[in-house]
Formats: C-alpha cells, structure tokens, sequence
C-alpha cells in the first residue's frame, strides 16, 4: 500500500536529513579545501598544498571548520530538496495526466528534482553563506581584508546581524538559485540514468541493484551536476566571502570581474577536490536516503 501523502512527505525529509549528514561527514575536509582555492586562489598551488597549508596552519581542526554549519545546511537543504522532489514527482504526473503511482521516465525525474532545488535554495543559502566564512576565515585575517575574529558560528551569525541585518544571511541566493536549478536536473538525471542502465544490466528493478551501484550512482550525478555549474558555485562562495568586506557586487558583475582579472581558470579553482570529495559524498548521500526510505517505507507497510 502506497503511503499516505503526509506520511511520503515526512518519510522524503527524514530520509534526506539522513542522506545530507552522510554526505557532509564523508567529505567536509575537501569541501573546505574547495570554498579556500575559490575565494583565494593565488594561495594554493593545488587542492594538496591547500590541505597541507591547512593543516600545518591550524592542524586538523582547521580542515573540519566549518562542519557544523555544513552539517546544518546539508540536512536542511536535502530534506527540503528530497520532500520537494517527492512533492514535484506528483506534479509532473498530473501535468502529464497519468496516474498517482504511474513511474516517472529518467527525463522526468530530472525536471521534478530541478523544480525541487527552488525550495531548497532558501534553506541552503544562509547556512551554506555561515559555512564558507568560517572556511575561508583564515585568509581572509592573514590578507588583511578582516580584522581578527572568534572563529564560531555564533561569532559569524551575530556579526552578519549587526552588520548587515536578517537580508545578510540571502547574499549569493540569485547565485545559489541559478547553480542549483540546472545542477539538480543534471544530478537527479545522471543518477536515474546510471541506475536503470544497472538495472537493465543486472536484469532487475532499479531499487534492487545494490550497494556499490547506488553509491556510484550518486558519485556520478554529483559529478555531472559538478561539471555543469562549478563556475557558478565559484561566483557564489565568492560572493558569500567577499561580502564580509562590504557591499558585494552581484553574479554577473563578480563573474566578469573574476574573469577579467583572474582569468575564466580562477572560476574553476578548487574543482579537483570537488570532483574527489563528489563521488564518497554523494554516493554517501544517496546510499543514506535510499536505505533509511527503504527501511521506513517496510515499517510503515508492517
């Protein structure tokens, strides 16, 4: 028996909660090496020396900072984006005037998760701006651009309040919104399409095929989405940093400045950790969402 709207609803955004703090806790070092090279570029030679400058910075703390934040902003967003997703499916289906429980195509699943990532950007955003200040805190002390500061998320959250008000928090969101609507069509489109060719492969139903093919499933759509809008996310940490200095231009105008002064190679700074921390991360992301729905899904059959 298929469950209840209500019900779906909260078995998507537990099961997405569960997902996003999968994925944070397999990869935030990485993480924090890529919001560092994109804000600051012309420091690290490569996502190696910027771990090891890290470390030998701060020590291992200071590849971690920031997780609590992340942690925040990755459960919130995947709940919203995976109870949205659920949500999105069922208006595709009556757009195209099928049945409640008809299966979507591999096209259409992308088109429900990209409407979903709308609602997820308003949650993401302001924990993800909290997330890449801590990250980048280091440099922006050591360059001068900031005095120096407590390192907390309280200390980051009260000198957002006092200096740019509740709106602070939502510097980057046009930024986030424009990354996440393209990067989710292709994130839930790879991982749909790599999962029915393992499914058409091992002759089975598609939630039927397995740990390692779910997991590189999930490695393979966060690799796309990666591919498709990293230049976009560059802009936004960007932004989200910088704006600790004072007003912040917009994304076009932080765009063209980035590749006029740094070159169009500045505004893929950091991707080759994004591209390894990608595959464990949201492999883990789609394993714990995929799992933990399954599991609810059986208790509430029982």
């Amino acid at each position: 028996m298929a469950p209840h709207a209500a019900v779906q609803a909260v078995i998507d955004l537990s099961a997405g909660a569960i997902g996003g703090a999968a994925c944070v806790l397999s990869g935030q070092p990485l993480d924090t090496a890529k919001v560092k090279m994109q804000t600051f570029p012309a420091l690290y030679r490569g996502f190696v020396h910027c771990i090891t400058s890290t470390y030998k910075q701060v020590g291992i703390r200071g590849l971690y900072r920031g997780t609590s934040p992340a942690l925040m902003a990755n459960i919130a967003e995947n709940s919203v984006l995976f109870m949205s997703y659920g949500f999105c499916q069922q208006l595709i289906r009556v757009a195209a005037g099928t049945r409640a429980d008809a299966a979507l195509s591999d096209v259409q699943k992308a088109c429900a998760g990209s409407a979903a990532s709308v609602f997820s950007s308003l949650v993401l955003c302001p924990t993800e701006l909290v997330k890449c200040r801590l990250q980048a805190m280091y440099e922006m002390e050591a360059t001068g651009k900031i005095a120096r500061s407590q390192n907390s998320v309280r200390s980051v959250v009260k000198s957002i309040m006092k200096s740019e008000g509740p709106r602070g928090f939502f510097q980057g969101l046009s930024t986030t919104v424009a990354r996440e609507v393209p990067g989710y069509f292709c994130f839930f489109g790879a991982y749909e399409l790599c999962r029915s060719a393992f499914a058409e492969y091992m002759k089975c139903g598609k939630d039927d095929i397995g740990v390692a093919p779910v997991v590189f499933s999930g490695g393979f759509g966060g690799a796309c989405l990666w591919l498709a809008v990293y230049p976009m996310d560059c802009v936004k940490s960007r932004i989200q940093v910088m704006s600790m200095t004072g007003r912040q231009g917009g994304f076009l105008k932080t765009f063209w400045l980035i590749a006029r002064s740094e070159g169009v190679g500045a505004l893929y700074s950091g991707l080759t950790p994004t591209m390894v921390r990608t595959f464990p991360a949201n492999g883990a992301l789609f394993l714990g969402y995929e799992v933990s729905r399954k599991v609810m899904m059986k208790r509430f059959d029982g």
